[in-house]
């Protein structure tokens, strides 16, 4: 997740090392555009049916065979409850309502960038389960034996605390 841009986007001017916001920073030479490295904004849903939570099985690298709730990178025209219930759709072919905000983690375990992920408690509201676009899998799973395949940190931490919330009833 380096900072791997040598060169200026807006005048192709090189860039170079400064302190700027007491962080070190690409900074243009000549413009002075900041380079600012930030974490992209992701969204994904939580449907726990019966004592059972809904992942997939991921099909493209990174992580290629590991387990995820349903979740991807937002579009630059959407919000997070668009991207949350897009996401839902595209992996599982389920359509389903947000219920309420689960919660918002940090992930730092990604390759290809930082993240935040805003995760949302769904019900379905129909479609028929079957994995599609980047899933090479789709099922529930009960919340007594999750797959030990977690793909990252953030997806391991909700599901901790999905399992907690259950066990207290408030899922």
């Amino acid at each position: 997740m380096g900072n791997l841009y040598s060169y200026c986007p807006l005048c192709g001017d090189g860039l170079v090392e400064k302190s700027v916001d007491h962080k070190t920073r690409k900074v243009c030479k000549s413009c002075e555009f900041i380079h600012y490295q930030n974490p992209v904004p992701a969204a994904g849903v939580i449907l726990v049916e019966e004592g059972r939570v809904l992942l997939v099985k991921r099909k493209y690298e990174p992580r290629v065979g590991m387990w995820t709730l349903p979740a991807g990178f937002m579009e630059m025209d959407e919000d997070a409850p668009t991207c949350a219930v897009r996401e839902a759709k595209e992996e599982t072919n389920l359509d389903v309502e947000l219920v309420r905000l689960f919660d918002v983690y940090s992930a730092f375990d990604d390759p290809r960038t930082a993240v935040v992920l805003v995760l949302y408690l769904v019900r379905r509201t129909g479609g028929e389960l079957k994995c599609g676009d980047d899933a090479s899998d789709a099922r529930y799973f009960d919340l007594t034996d999750l797959p030990q395949t977690i793909a990252f940190r953030a997806h391991r931490t909700a599901l901790a605390d999905v399992q907690k919330q259950f066990a207290a009833g408030l899922i």
